[in-house]
């Protein structure tokens, strides 16, 4: 891609809030949510395993409550400076938690919970033969990736540097679901996602994995807020996720240890 990067003990869940995979929120949270409620602004690659972990909460501890709202990880900080709120941030890498620092936005310091590696998601059979990053590049293939903001964009420029590739992508999106959408809808040959994003769709892509993935691996972090209406609660979400369930469920959908 030739552009320029821009400039903790258990939750409890009575609800789960569902997110559209576009990274727009299906309902956003309601920033009246009741003290026994935790709000998580997560990013979107994280929908299905927090959502897994949020319906364990419920078993384990009814009685209180987590809202989701699944995102890219730019635009939830976006979100946060402009005054939205939540009470735990889970962001696909660090980048977009050292700007949720720097506006002074995190309780303590951000805990790294996981890790997550490209892949590139293709249609199911590889219709167009694809076995390297650099057939990306081959003729007659239309290929998506995030935009640079986002982690898995900031990833995918991190190996065209590193390989010397260079994408020219039909689309840039705000969301590694989106980027999924593009290729199961077949408006696109090949997207770059994360392994756990094809993992999740199943039959619906192939995956390629791609060597020069592995000089590119997004660590996740997670912290709680300083606007938490409830910090304990609050901590103890960051606890689970962090914890041997949280660190199961993650592991289960092919995420890697931080």
């Amino acid at each position: 891609m030739n552009r320029a990067l821009p400039t903790l003990a258990t939750a409890l869940v009575l609800a789960a809030l569902p997110a559209c995979s576009s990274g727009q929120h299906a309902s956003a949270p309601s920033a009246g949510a009741p003290d026994n409620t935790v709000i998580v602004f997560a990013a979107a690659s994280l929908k299905k395993t927090f959502s897994q972990i949020g319906d364990q909460f419920r078993k384990d501890n009814p009685g209180a409550s987590v809202e989701f709202s699944f995102a890219g990880s730019a635009d939830l900080v976006t979100q946060l400076t402009q005054g939205a709120h939540a009470d735990v941030f889970a962001s696909a890498d660090t980048k977009n938690m050292d700007k949720a620092a720097a506006a002074g936005l995190l309780a303590g310091q951000p805990v790294n919970f996981a890790s997550n590696t490209l892949t590139i998601a293709v249609a199911p059979g590889n219709p167009k033969k694809i076995n390297s990053f650099r057939d990306l590049t081959n003729p007659g293939v239309s290929v998506v990736a995030c935009a640079p903001q986002v982690p898995c964009g900031a990833a995918t420029q991190k190996v065209e540097t590193a390989s010397g590739v260079d994408l020219h992508p039909v689309s840039e999106e705000s969301s590694v679901t989106d980027v999924l959408g593009k290729v199961t809808s077949g408006q696109a040959d090949a997207g770059l996602v994360y392994v756990t994003d094809t993992a999740a769709a199943g039959d619906k892509v192939t995956s390629v994995p791609f060597p020069e993935a592995s000089g590119a691996v997004n660590t996740y972090p997670i912290a709680t807020l300083v606007q938490a209406k409830n910090p304990a609660l609050a901590a103890r979400f960051v606890d689970f996720v962090t914890g041997p369930t949280g660190q199961r469920i993650l592991g289960q959908a092919g995420f890697g240890k931080p």
